[in-house]
């Protein structure tokens, strides 16, 4: 096996040598206040070995990351009934783009740009007795740790800055594909972005997806199938618009968020989480996308 420590290390340093670090999300005000000098990894295999360098036990926003895990509680309170509402196809598009939305008359391209996490969104408004409560149980039982929450500040300035949120989400009630009111769908929605987690724990959070359904707790959390999906869907859609960059370059299923947040894996053999808040022009973590290409290259540990 790769020296992992080491490789991490020196991936640390490139990063903080790096003269480009790209620039911190704005368009949520409260993230804008963020350092863009922090930089953490944090790595577990799937026999149980843990590694990590810099700030990845620093709690960030992970914004849409949430988006994996609502799409598997979605999955697995109604199945396939998922799809119904839904397609699984990359969209070519900006996280927030609305076209596609009215041409395709309310079916959003996946569940990672906005309007198909909203939609996720609504089928767990629709299935949980307590949604917010109930989904953050959800994510700190997959981690075995109660210490995660949400940033109500974070939550907030997402509600007053959210307006193509609120479009996208009345464009989809005009099409009949919102059953909740839209108020109610995006308070869960901004919360579900809004909660805030280190590299360490999304790491552990995603561990059920490199382990066939089954998480960190030895719980079956999705069937064999459902799990291929979703990491075929963030191999294919994980990246909005720089999806296919990122398989091109870094060869793994990932989801990224507007947090600087990065989760990867590779099934039956790890899961890697990077964080730096600095963003490239397409809104993903420019280190975090220059560490995950630079750490496939040196393990040679990627789906190809």
């Amino acid at each position: 096996m790769p020296d992992f420590q080491s490789i991490l290390e020196i991936i640390q340093q490139d990063a903080i040598n790096a003269l480009d670090k790209g620039s911190v999300a704005t368009y949520i005000p409260e993230l804008a206040h963020i350092d863009i000098n922090n930089f953490g990894i944090h790595l577990r295999t799937s026999d149980g070995n843990d590694y990590g360098i810099g700030d990845y036990n620093k709690p960030f926003s992970i914004q849409s990351i949430s988006k994996v895990l609502a799409l598997a509680k979605a999955m697995a309170l109604i199945g396939e009934d998922t799809w119904k509402r839904i397609d699984v196809e990359p969209s070519g598009h900006p996280f927030n783009q609305l076209a596609l939305l009215e041409i395709e008359n309310g079916i959003p391209r996946n569940p990672f740009i906005n309007s198909g996490a909203i939609v996720i969104a609504d089928i767990l408004v629709s299935n949980l007795k307590n949604p917010k409560k109930d989904f953050l149980n959800y994510v700190r039982d997959l981690t075995g740790d109660d210490n995660i929450n949400f940033n109500i500040d974070v939550a907030h300035s997402e509600k007053i800055t959210g307006f193509k949120n609120f479009a996208a989400a009345n464009l989809l009630k005009s099409f009949k594909n919102l059953n909740n009111p839209v108020e109610e769908v995006l308070d869960f929605y901004f919360h579900q972005c809004a909660i805030e987690m280190t590299c360490e724990q999304l790491t552990k959070a995603f561990f059920f997806l490199a382990n066939k359904g089954t998480c960190m707790l030895n719980k079956t959390r999705l069937s064999k199938p459902q799990a291929k999906r979703i990491n075929a869907l963030m191999l294919t859609c994980g990246f909005y618009d720089e999806a296919g960059e990122f398989a091109f370059e870094v060869g793994l299923p990932g989801k990224s968020g507007v947090g600087g947040g990065i989760v990867a894996l590779l099934p039956d053999n790890y899961i890697i989480t990077t964080w730096a808040p600095g963003l490239n022009k397409k809104g993903n973590s420019k280190l975090g996308m220059l560490a995950l290409e630079e750490f496939t290259s040196k393990t040679k540990l990627s789906v190809f």
